[in-house]
């Protein structure tokens, strides 16, 4: 079982950057795919970027290509969100999330979720 604990979210102006990050406890923190979901108002959770176990894959989801980069340190057991020239449309909540089998971006497919941080970009 793993626990998941995000933090770095807050209010920026379009154009702007802000780090995501989410802290993983447990021992097998190796053993899990890591991935990034949002959910604004009124609309379902979507996949925005994911890191696989091993082997060092990245998946993103076409709005963020170039925008937003994902990575993973196994020694401190955390998975980051650099996300650069924010738009307003990346206004949500942003959670963290962990599966024990490969990348997958469908969130009904994550065993487990942190609480989420709100990210708010004004234009």
């Amino acid at each position: 079982q793993v626990q998941l604990v995000e933090s770095g979210g807050g209010l920026v102006q379009a154009g702007g950057s802000l780090r995501l990050s989410c802290a993983a406890s447990g021992r097998t923190f190796s053993a899990y795919t890591m991935s990034w979901f949002r959910q604004a108002p009124g609309k379902e959770r979507e996949f925005v970027a994911a890191f696989s176990r091993t082997g060092g894959m990245t998946f993103y989801t076409d709005s963020v290509k170039g925008r937003f980069t994902i990575s993973r340190d196994y020694v401190k057991k955390t998975v980051n969100l650099q996300m650069d020239s924010l738009k307003p449309e990346d206004t949500a909540v942003y959670y963290c999330a962990a599966r024990l089998r490969g990348l997958a971006d469908y969130a009904g497919n994550y065993d487990y979720w942190g609480q989420g941080t709100q990210v708010t970009v004004s234009s």
